[in-house]
């Protein structure tokens, strides 16, 4: 490839495609105009400016990097958001164009050099992406979308119909001025045949999208290491690395709506040195890298991160939906202290059951923590019971006793006292956060359904649509709507407190508003604790302070003696 090239140049006779251990396409689309635009809306966005412009400099699509694998196949080092983004878009807008009219014989030969001869593909992504980027996005055939395996293939397929929604109003002569911009786009390439270069400038290189991940800078520092350090065994130390990083993707591709990559690996340093202080991954590791030999670390570690993140795929995927003590605690969220706990319990191979009574138990520390909003330092106390958590004593018991100590440790135990029983009813008298209040009346929810009934299988979180968290009595006054009076008694402590508090869906919620309270009542039909108060008012249609405290006291002793 030429170093100062244009797209239709750097596509046209070659075959181009993502190594599986590289990351798979991460660029977002916002579907509401409202929002914040994300990647892919800026990338047609800043394409519709340069052609407004009616400038005669070529738009410039930045730098690439590429690893030549044999003559005119070239895995991408660093572009392949920006390439991969480019051939969708190319491939919507040459489809709208032959859904006008037939293609020229230069149009014909600028499909084939850019898109497709034949059965050659001038670009494909990862391995695990491939089928659907070929089904849908070159060759046009129907997928399932609501059963496409990876994040990635979402974010591809979504891309797609954005860029199509986006041209099937534009006439011929923009897609003529927008296919003459990109194809014309000019480029700057750096292709190189020895890995260890490639890894290096990718270490030194951000592309124009996303920032390199610290996961990614740590892959591109342990291969080129490997390369400096690594003798005569480096280039299958080199497939190994390849290999555990292909795992670690395809599992990112699975969960990463849900956990932060950057934070597995925290969690994964925190296990592999046992200890729940660990902060800065790259700090640490870049001190280690420093010192002498670091292959064997490199191979041990990265080993780490795949089974990490093997766990958390399956952790946060199959038994999150199979489970409802797991999906308790995911759906809490913000539960960085319990992941490394278990990853440890994966890794031991403790069975669902056990697992399950460990999120129990992490969920309600977490939760009692998030409540009562103490200083005090939960990693110091939990700290001991998880460095004594090992392959060889994985008995969880001690982490259930020191939680349960916890929690019922006498007010005079200063040390431990900070989440006992006394602490927490202080804390969920007053206001409570929004999202906690909901988490926590979808509980509620749960008790209330359960009463009397043998076997009662939980209701998950999600299955509540959309889940609000509704004001009974309002909290702008209506005057004489079924209310007790508006006194400052009334909007210091009754407004904002858990026995005012009530779970509706979105849709529910925005109907009643500030309806008065016969209104909504009469609406009060769908979840228990909505019928709950149609029964505290059956005589009297008056929501009143008393009323509001003994719904508080209810919660109260619920949440007492369940979390």
């Amino acid at each position: 490839m030429e170093a100062s090239s244009t797209i239709k140049k750097v596509l046209a006779g070659n075959k181009i495609f993502v190594p599986s251990y590289q990351r798979a396409y991460s660029w977002d689309t916002e579907k509401k105009p409202t929002e914040k635009k994300k990647q892919v809306n800026d990338f047609v966005s800043d394409l519709d400016d340069y052609i407004r412009s009616s400038t005669t400099t070529p738009y410039y699509f930045g730098h690439f990097l590429f690893q030549e694998k044999q003559e005119g196949e070239y895995g991408v080092i660093d572009g392949q958001q920006r390439l991969t983004t480019i051939a969708i878009f190319l491939s919507a807008l040459f489809t709208h164009l032959k859904a006008l009219r037939n293609l020229t014989d230069s149009e014909e030969e600028s499909y084939e050099d850019m898109i497709k001869r034949r059965s050659t593909y001038r670009f494909t992504t990862v391995d695990y992406d491939k089928q659907v980027f070929k089904d849908y996005v070159i060759d046009h055939n129907r997928v399932n979308k609501s059963g496409l395996a990876t994040e990635s293939a979402k974010r591809i397929v979504t891309a797609y119909d954005y860029f199509v929604q986006h041209l099937e109003t534009k006439d011929e002569n923009y897609l003529i001025k927008m296919l003459d911009a990109i194809q014309n786009a000019s480029c700057t390439t750096h292709n190189v045949k020895d890995e260890a270069e490639a890894i290096q400038m990718f270490i030194f290189q951000n592309n124009r999208g996303k920032k390199p991940s610290n996961l990614e800078i740590l892959k591109a520092e342990f291969m080129f290491n490997v390369h400096l350090y690594g003798g005569e065994e480096k280039y299958d130390i080199i497939e190994e690395i390849k290999d555990r990083f292909r795992e670690i993707y395809e599992s990112i591709s699975s969960i990463e709506y849900k956990v932060n990559e950057d934070d597995v690996l925290v969690y994964t340093l925190r296990v592999y040195f046992n200890s729940l202080w660990e902060t800065n991954a790259i700090d640490k590791i870049s001190n280690i890298l420093s010192e002498g030999n670091p292959i064997r670390f490199i191979q041990d570690f990265t080993r780490s991160l795949a089974v990490s993140f093997g766990h958390l795929k399956c952790f946060f995927g199959k038994d999150e939906r199979e489970n409802i003590e797991i999906h308790s605690l995911v759906t809490l969220g913000g539960i960085a202290i319990a992941i490394p706990f278990i990853i440890k319990a994966y890794s031991f191979g403790l069975s669902t059951k056990q697992i399950c009574s460990l999120c129990t138990a992490l969920e309600t520390i977490v939760l009692r923590h998030r409540l009562i909003g103490t200083r005090a330092d939960i990693t110091a106390r939990l700290n001991e019971v998880y460095k004594n958590f090992t392959q060889e004593n994985f008995d969880i018991n001690p982490i259930l006793h020191r939680i349960d100590g916890m929690k019922n440790a006498p007010n005079d135990s200063w040390w431990w006292a900070y989440w006992n029983k006394s602490e927490l009813k202080k804390a969920i008298q007053g206001k409570v956060s929004h999202s906690s209040a909901k988490y926590l009346l979808w509980k509620y929810e749960n008790h209330l359904e359960s009463q009397g009934k043998n076997g009662y299988t939980p209701k998950r979180y999600d299955a509540i649509e959309k889940p609000e968290l509704e004001h009974i009595a309002p909290q702008t006054e209506n005057p004489a709507a079924g209310y007790c009076a508006y006194d400052e008694e009334f909007k210091n402590q009754y407004i904002d407190c858990l026995g005012n508090y009530l779970l509706l869906s979105k849709s529910h919620n925005c109907s009643v508003g500030n309806e008065p309270f016969v209104v909504k009542r009469n609406t009060y039909e769908h979840l228990a604790q909505q019928r709950e108060i149609q029964k505290m008012t059956a005589d009297n249609l008056i929501w009143s302070k008393e009323l509001i405290e003994k719904r508080k006291d209810k919660i109260t002793n619920f949440i007492l003696e369940n979390i």
